[in-house]
């Protein structure tokens, strides 16, 4: 798997961004978002349980991502219409404010080390990139465990400061100084 350090790989993926089959969907890669914060957080299934509650919980947080100068990106091995079926179909994800990548062919997942060797999709993994494209965090849970849209958003806001940060610190606090 890739890590911290390392450079956020290239890829181009259909996206599902509307539910308007007109404009439904795009094709998205590595310049799309050229100098912006990424946060690119994958999930195993369309059509599950725990991750329309992940997905939800970044959705409610998107403003704050956007104020951080953060592109929130989505994304599983399932394709951009299967994608659109379930934002359409699923009232909770009619209105996403993010893409939702399509890595049908399993390159980016693959690519990062994320597709899980028993289950064949993407693990619940999350990865905040900065404008360079460095992988400057990375969060992987068991296929079974939602995580915490709220501890990614602190972290982001650490990674900003380009201080020291100690144990839960949160935006404003003092950050730690070398005497």
């Amino acid at each position: 798997m890739l890590s911290v350090g390392d450079k956020f790989p290239q890829f181009k993926v259909q996206a599902t961004v509307s539910n308007d089959l007109k404009n439904a969907f795009v094709e998205i890669d590595n310049n799309t978002y050229k100098g912006k914060w990424l946060v690119v957080f994958f999930y195993p299934k369309d059509f599950t349980f725990v991750c329309p509650t992940e997905i939800v919980g970044f959705a409610n947080h998107n403003q704050a991502f956007v104020d951080r100068d953060a592109q929130l990106l989505t994304g599983s091995t399932d394709s951009e219409f299967v994608h659109h079926a379930w934002r359409t179909h699923h009232k909770d994800l009619n209105s996403l404010p993010f893409p939702m990548l399509a890595d049908v062919k399993r390159e980016l997942t693959s690519a990062l080390g994320i597709l899980d060797k028993e289950a064949g999709v993407a693990q619940r993994a999350t990865f905040i990139v900065d404008p360079d494209g460095i992988i400057r965090f990375v969060y992987v849970t068991d296929l079974s465990v939602g995580r915490s849209p709220e501890e990614v958003l602190r972290v982001l806001d650490a990674l900003q400061t380009d201080e020291l940060c100690p144990c839960n610190w949160h935006q404003g606090e003092d950050t730690l100084k070398v005497a």
